[in-house]
């Protein structure tokens, strides 16, 4: 069943408090596609989901390793840029088959590609930023 919830976010600092009730949010997927332009704050709410998981590891957008691994208590999170990939055969050539089996957090910013590969339940927030005033759509799948 699918399942959606809109927030307004009046500004960018309020994002990182949002991070655990959208972890606590349709009983925590975790595969979870970020939707969003440059600069919404995809990067801040992914770091922040981290720390809520409990992670103290150090964190960075993987736009040119592709994907970093962070570890928190119960496991580890994968945190994926795909945003230079141009098109699937590259996610098979990453082994994005085995992130997503692998039963860990995988987190995705600029999802479209891995989309139709995901065959278990997941969360996608979309980010929509208008006059700096950000409103986000956290869909369960």
């Amino acid at each position: 069943m699918n399942s959606t919830l809109n927030i307004t976010v009046a500004n960018l600092n309020e994002l990182p408090g949002l991070a655990e009730p959208i972890l606590r949010l349709y009983n925590d997927p975790k595969i979870i596609l970020l939707d969003a332009p440059m600069g919404a704050g995809k990067t801040t709410l992914i770091k922040e989901i981290c720390r809520s998981l409990g992670s103290t590891d150090n964190f960075s957008s993987p736009t040119y390793s592709i994907v970093n691994e962070y570890n928190y208590p119960g496991g580890k999170i994968y945190h994926f840029d795909l945003y230079r990939l141009k098109d699937k055969e590259e996610l098979f050539d990453l082994g994005i088959e085995e992130y997503l089996d692998s039963g860990h957090y995988c987190i995705f910013e600029w999802p479209e590609l891995v989309l139709d590969m995901i065959k278990i339940r997941y969360k996608k927030i979309e980010i929509e930023v208008n006059e700096n005033i950000r409103y986000l759509r956290i869909i369960n799948k």
